[in-house]
């Protein structure tokens, strides 16, 4: 999405028209999720997708239209069958896709608000946003009218304790994603911007005054990369008391059972216990720092997306979460 958004306004800026399409409702297996957008420009520059590749052509096409005649139009994609391949969906998925031209600024992504457009309706394109009003993205129906409604705010927070080289290299993989990254250490010859350069933020503080000023929430993530009671002990007492939707810490087995022991005597209760991830990561057979780091982030947005991080040919779920 924000590549999208980032070419609007890099392509406004320079003087050009600009159309925005958006994908606002799926069904079965969509290629892209709800929000993701494809900018195209009057002179045929595209940014983002909606699809994968699958109908983009289509898009770009329907949007030089929207920029010629200014009216938006809502467009449904389906199965591809022998004569329409290029303009299907060859998963089996459909969606919708809204385009518009850009004709106001655009609300900030990173802001927590709710962007709501009229898709369908006498008020077709019509946009205002809101500190609150849904609690999921998606269609709804206002007043006789569908209405995309979509919940911005800041990407995801990987927040990890312990400055090792596996904390840069979770930070390179989470970056890559998008992902804010901060990682803090006790130990100030050890929390520096050269030692970890794919860091977002380097904070050296314990872990009591870490978690008082990012406060974790249900977009973050929290890893305990240490071996030390006085820091990992702490932690991850005050993340599993969070919001955080993920707290992991690496170990082996037997450092996992005596860090738990030692949070039951801090008194962490049962139920925050039974959330820690440890050993974190999935059973990928990682060796390296960077085997290491994709393991733990693929076990972090397995949990954040409610599945087992199994593999997929074996899972009934659907493929995208």
């Amino acid at each position: 999405m924000r590549e999208a958004l980032d070419a609007v306004r890099r392509w406004r800026s320079d003087g050009k028209a600009v159309a925005l399409a958006t994908v606002v409702a799926t069904r079965r297996s969509a290629p892209r999720p709800l929000g993701s957008k494809l900018a195209v420009s009057e002179s045929g520059d595209l940014a983002g997708s909606v699809s994968g590749g699958c109908v983009e052509s289509d898009v770009a096409a329907q949007a030089s239209e929207v920029l010629s005649s200014g009216r938006p139009r809502l467009v449904s994609y389906g199965i591809a069958d022998e004569d329409a391949w290029e303009v299907g969906l060859p998963c089996g998925g459909e969606i919708d896709v809204f385009l518009e031209r850009v004709e106001d600024e655009l609300p900030d992504p990173e802001a927590p608000q709710v962007a709501f457009t009229v898709v369908e309706g006498n008020r077709v394109g019509e946009h205002w946003v809101s500190p609150d009003g849904v609690t999921r993205t998606g269609l709804l129906e206002l007043e006789g009218e569908r209405v995309f409604a979509e919940i911005l705010g800041p990407p995801p927070l990987l927040l990890i304790f312990g400055a090792v080289d596996l904390a840069d290299e979770l930070c390179r993989a989470a970056g890559g994603l998008g992902w804010r990254t901060v990682v803090t250490d006790a130990r100030a010859r050890f929390a520096t911007r050269e030692r970890i350069p794919s860091a977002g933020e380097v904070f050296v503080a314990w872990p009591e005054e870490v978690l008082e000023r990012f406060r974790p929430d249900d977009r973050t993530a929290v890893v305990a990369l240490t071996h030390e009671e006085r820091w990992d002990v702490p932690a991850l007492a005050g993340a599993l008391a969070s919001d955080a939707f993920y707290v992991g810490a690496i170990g082996s087995r037997r450092t996992q059972e005596r860090r738990r022991e030692r949070l039951v005597e801090e008194g962490v209760p049962a139920e925050q216990l039974e959330r820690l991830c440890g050993p974190a990561g999935l059973d990928v057979g990682a060796a390296t720092p960077a085997e290491t780091a994709l393991s733990i982030l693929a076990e972090i947005l397995a949990v954040r997306a409610g599945r087992e991080g199994g593999r997929l040919g074996a899972s009934g779920e659907r493929i995208h979460a």
